[in-house]
């Protein structure tokens, strides 16, 4: 029962961070995380794999990205046993855009796992800040709500906190598309966040916005 009441706990408390803090793109310095709109795919993997390079042993803030979306459980596996400070979550519907929720997190894989259900609380919110925008809108989130609290394998990223041989190792590991780390001296909150989704596989651009969203 005191697990249980932990969890809630820690889903109310992310869900009001997700109400202070609506999905963005994150931060308000100049330090960024993740490919260039347009960018080629191939440069970005060659620019992720250069900012590994180095022998100082400070500890850096990087954003791991998927080869394919994961399940919330699969959360601490693709972590590489690094702090996780932040949490990526994007729904994938064929043919229709859905919205990248940025859920921060303390430390602790339980609430990394938990991340799921306060990034559905976080588009809800959302929801209801804007208001029925169009019927399209209010079907797409409606959507993405309900599969985020399902348990969908919908995080599509990671920000976390380790050394560079830890990220280069984590960068080697299966699963991991990229990883790409800032200078040591990056603060959170201060850097912009963008992960490479699976289905940019050669420039990064939107994908069509065209196809009948599901009931469910």
């Amino acid at each position: 029962m005191l697990a249980g009441i932990l969890a809630v706990a820690v889903i109310g408390f992310m869900a009001v961070l997700g109400a202070l803090n609506p999905p963005r793109e994150l931060g308000v310095g100049t330090d960024r995380l993740g490919p260039d709109r347009a960018e080629p795919v191939a440069d970005y993997l060659v620019r992720a794999r250069d900012s590994l390079s180095g022998s100082d042993t400070e500890q850096h803030w990087a954003l791991v990205s998927f080869t394919e979306p994961i399940a919330p459980q699969a959360i601490p596996a693709h972590s590489g046993g690094l702090r996780i400070g932040q949490v990526l979550h994007r729904v994938p519907i064929s043919r229709v855009q859905t919205p990248l929720v940025a859920v921060q997190v303390p430390a602790g894989d339980a609430v990394a796992v938990a991340s799921a259900d306060a990034a559905a609380w976080q588009l809800l919110a959302q929801l209801e800040q804007t208001g029925p925008i169009d019927e399209r809108y209010t079907r797409v989130m409606t959507v993405a709500i309900s599969r985020l609290r399902a348990g969908c394998a919908c995080t599509v990223g990671l920000v976390v906190r380790g050394t560079l041989p830890e990220l280069r190792n984590l960068a080697a590991a299966n699963g991991i598309r990229a990883v790409e780390a800032l200078p040591a001296d990056a603060v959170a909150g201060h850097f912009a966040v963008n992960p490479l989704l699976s289905e940019h596989t050669e420039t990064v651009v939107p994908g069509p916005d065209d196809a009948p969203v599901p009931d469910k």
